[in-house]
């Protein structure tokens, strides 16, 4: 049932809805009832699979960007764009950060990045972020 939570948690966090993984992935780590790098695993699963999602969104997203409940304004899209178009794909590595994270996961699929390109980087980021923190902790 963690790693279930753990996945959902992982999954949530990566979406544009407030979720801590981070926060339970240490504390099933100093449970030592798991294992660290089934933790790892199913933690970069779920989070990595939120960011498909949002990857998914994006590709679609911009068909809807002249409604009115359209939660970007044109300004801060043309920025993210701009972002995107400056930094290209390696922006992606930066998925893993809070905040800025997220949406460049949506950017990257407006901007129609191949799916698999997407998903390596994402895999690296998110993936290394858990690795570290999971060192962190044990050390």
């Amino acid at each position: 049932m963690a790693y279930l939570g753990l996945f959902l948690a992982a999954f949530l966090a990566a979406t544009i809805l407030p979720a801590q993984s981070e926060a339970l992935l240490i504390s099933l780590i100093l449970s030592q009832n798991y294992a660290i790098y089934g933790l790892v695993l199913v933690a970069t699963l779920g989070n990595c699979l939120g960011s498909v999602v949002n990857w998914w969104l994006g590709r679609y997203l911009e068909h809807f960007q002249m409604k009115s409940w359209f939660p970007i304004q044109t300004k801060q899209l043309r920025s993210a764009q701009d972002f995107y178009q400056r930094y290209g794909w390696w922006s992606v590595l930066l998925s893993w950060l809070p905040i800025i994270g997220d949406p460049l996961t949506v950017i990257a699929g407006m901007m129609r990045m191949p799916f698999w390109s997407f998903l390596s980087l994402v895999i690296l980021a998110k993936g290394g972020r858990y690795l570290v923190l999971a060192w962190l902790v044990t050390r």
